[in-house]
């Protein structure tokens, strides 16, 4: 098994490397950069003559290097990283990328494991039901969820909830983690005093996101998970368990469910990038500051570091994800051995 993992991890190298080129290169390739901005803010905003501001945008070019040719600007990045761990600076906050990194992808990678999580715990579950009930009342309502949550697209609904929340219901305070008067309180008040009043704050705040997020998941794990079931409830070994007199409860559970588990298992592979595309879709119309945003944001305005770093730290989410479905497949069916022939 380490090395299997050892072998994983190098052969990641190459591919972080190959996606760090092609996104850098999608990202230069509109016209304008972070000079352009400067240059529409001096002029709509600090009514400054043309003159001025094309020429305050040039000296901002020369000064952070934005003329030098993509490929200059690319290995320059690279060997920050490689070199330092320093993944840039972000012209736009004006501070380290990775601290911009650094204060939004744990808010993103939390929301996106809550949304796997009980998309996953619903998804399973409902599925179960709906195959043990085939053609049942319960299987039609559950695939018609499932139909909706795989068909209604995210930020669509996301726009539709935000326009209930906030014209109909009059839900102050939308787009922030919470509430004004939370912000800066601390989680822990004293060694077993737990502020409960700011976690339900932030529940308040993010049940949107991660309802949105987790319909899709779970429309995904359902459809999948009936699929397989109602296979493997057809395979001889589950009809010879029966004939021993094994109840079905202990037939279903111990027999036919692991078995059906196994392309869901695969499947998280790619499911935490799913997440945090979902998560993303619905921050940006929140307002969350999360990745999503800034991704958006950054690439609005040419602040090319930002959004690099963002998209290879995506795609390493992406390589992490396969290496946990491989370890996970492995635990779950013992038949599975690394490097077996």
């Amino acid at each position: 098994m380490l090395r299997f993992l050892v072998i994983r991890l190098l052969q990641a190298i190459p591919v972080l490397i190959v996606m760090s080129i092609i996104t850098f290169i999608i990202i230069n390739a509109p016209p304008g950069d972070y000079g352009d901005y400067i240059r529409t803010m001096m002029i709509t905003q600090g009514n400054a003559s043309i003159a001025v501001a094309n020429e305050a945008a040039e000296r901002y070019r020369e000064a952070n290097g934005l003329n030098d040719p993509m490929v200059i600007q690319y290995f320059r990045w690279i060997w920050g990283i490689v070199s330092e761990g320093d993944f840039g600076h972000s012209f736009y906050y004006n501070k380290p990328v990775a601290e911009v990194v650094g204060e939004r992808l744990p808010r993103t990678i939390l929301l996106a494991l809550t949304c796997h999580f009980f998309a996953s715990l619903l998804g399973i579950g409902f599925g179960i039901i709906a195959a043990t009930r085939q053609y049942s009342w319960a299987d039609t309502v559950l695939s018609f969820v499932s139909f909706l949550g795989m068909t209604v697209p995210r930020f669509l609904l996301a726009l539709i909830i935000l326009y209930v929340l906030a014209f109909k219901l009059n839900v102050q305070e939308l787009g922030s983690f919470y509430s004004s008067r939370y912000g800066g309180q601390p989680y822990w008040l004293g060694p077993f005093d737990f502020n409960w009043a700011k976690l339900w704050n932030l529940i308040q705040h993010v049940w949107p996101v991660v309802f949105i997020a987790t319909v899709g998941g779970l429309a995904y794990n359902l459809r999948v998970m009936r699929g397989n079931l109602l296979d493997t409830l057809n395979q001889q070994y589950v009809e010879t368990a029966r004939a021993k007199g094994l109840p079905e409860r202990r037939v279903i559970m111990g027999h036919a469910v692991p078995n059906a588990l196994h392309p869901l298992v695969a499947y998280q592979g790619v499911v935490l990038p799913y997440m945090l595309t979902g998560e993303i879709e619905v921050a940006i119309v929140f307002s969350l500051a999360t990745v999503g945003p800034a991704i958006v944001g950054s690439m609005g305005i040419g602040d090319v570091y930002v959004t690099a770093t963002l998209l290879l730290v995506l795609g390493a989410t992406l390589i992490i994800g396969n290496i946990i479905a491989d370890l996970l497949l492995a635990v779950l069916d013992p038949r599975i051995r690394v490097g077996s022939d």
